[in-house]
């Protein structure tokens, strides 16, 4: 959306044309202020009649419904940021797709999702619902997907910034780039902001570039404005490597939580294996077999093995013209060839990180 308001004229000037339009009088100094209002105002109304309306006539309209025009301009604007930034809705169902007893669910339900539905309670009680928060974890965990599930439970707009586009216009527009972005998504209500791949933007200044560097400090100013906001934002950010943010970044006061997102116990992966068989064309499958030979795989490793698995029945029915059903054996024949991400080292170093950075 593009309102393309003219400069706007000299305080008298601009007292004079209200007065000349409307027979209203203000002050230089009020005038100055309404004028681009109402120049904004003659835009929506020309947008949503879709024909050109007069000065006059949208500084009248204006002036007799002030706070009316305001609110729904901002409104148009919301609309058109969010269109800008991609935003998405998520289903809610995404949500039952984690297992009560995969960390951190039962923490994000407790100090994230309640005090932002049950926000009467929240204030009876002083609590301040959490506005920032950073996951942390080796790949694959489902950082990503508790972000969604977050946004769907809420049924707020998902919106991701990929610090790649961030970058397009270049390393050095990236500051000004996220900047421009955090402006527009301090204006968005009812929103899930996620970040992926923070360290990217946010590295530690100790070695970083003179670019780096001026990344890491925009990023630092523009937390607390977005915490100050009184509207209803979240900003998620997620890193696999903690140890590479920033160490302001950090600290008590820019991020309100800090939450690990590890590997899956066995009742983790039931679940998600639940899941995604639901959509095969299934024969007898062993689920408790299946859970134990999959220890170790993290949620990202399960949605490949189930990719392999329907190819290799898609396959198999086009080969043989019968009716093919996954079974045990077809599990057993796919997993020799996934390689599960997590090992010893990658475990010990995230339970390091646990001790050292969790802050709930």
């Amino acid at each position: 959306m593009s309102e393309n308001t003219p400069e706007t004229p000299a305080p008298k000037v601009c007292a004079s044309k209200i007065f000349e339009l409307s027979g209203s009088k203000f002050a230089p100094d009020v005038a100055v202020e309404l004028w681009p209002r109402i120049m904004q105002h003659k835009w929506l109304m020309s947008e949503k009649l879709g024909r050109d309306v007069g000065v006059r006539t949208a500084c009248i309209d204006y002036l007799e419904n002030m706070e009316q025009a305001r609110k729904e301009f901002m409104a148009y604007k919301r609309l058109d940021h969010l269109n800008e930034m991609g935003a998405q809705t998520v289903s809610r169902e995404i949500w039952d797709t984690i297992s009560d007893s995969q960390p951190p669910k039962q923490l994000i339900e407790r100090k994230i999702i309640l005090p932002l539905t049950e926000e009467e309670l929240a204030r009876k009680h002083g609590v301040v619902p959490p506005k920032t928060i950073i996951f942390f974890g080796p790949p694959g965990t489902g950082k990503t997907h508790f972000v969604k599930a977050i946004a769907g439970i809420l049924s707020w707009w998902y919106i991701e910034i990929v610090p790649s586009m961030l970058m397009a216009d270049g390393a050095d527009k990236l500051g000004a780039n996220l900047r421009n972005v955090m402006e527009k998504a301090r204006q968005l209500e009812e929103a899930v902001i996620f970040i992926d791949e923070f360290e990217e933007i946010a590295a530690s200044r100790d070695m970083a570039t003179r670019i780096d560097k001026s990344i890491t400090n925009e990023f630092l100013k523009q937390v607390p404005l977005l915490k100050n906001q009184g509207n209803k934002i979240l900003l998620v950010c997620a890193t696999n490597y903690i140890r590479q943010l920033d160490a302001a970044l950090l600290r008590p006061g820019r991020f309100d939580c800090i939450i690990p997102v590890g590997g899956l116990d066995d009742e983790g992966r039931k679940t998600i294996l639940k899941h995604y068989l639901s959509r095969l064309n299934t024969g007898d499958v062993d689920l408790d077999r299946i859970v134990a030979l999959t220890a170790r795989f993290t949620p990202a490793d399960i949605e490949y093995l189930f990719q392999k698995v329907a190819q290799l029945a898609f396959e198999g029915e086009y080969t043989t013209k019968q009716d093919y059903k996954v079974t045990t054996d077809t599990f057993v024949e796919v997993l020799p060839l996934i390689r599960p991400s997590l090992t010893d080292e990658i475990i010990e170093e995230f339970r390091q990180d646990s001790e050292t950075y969790t802050r709930t």
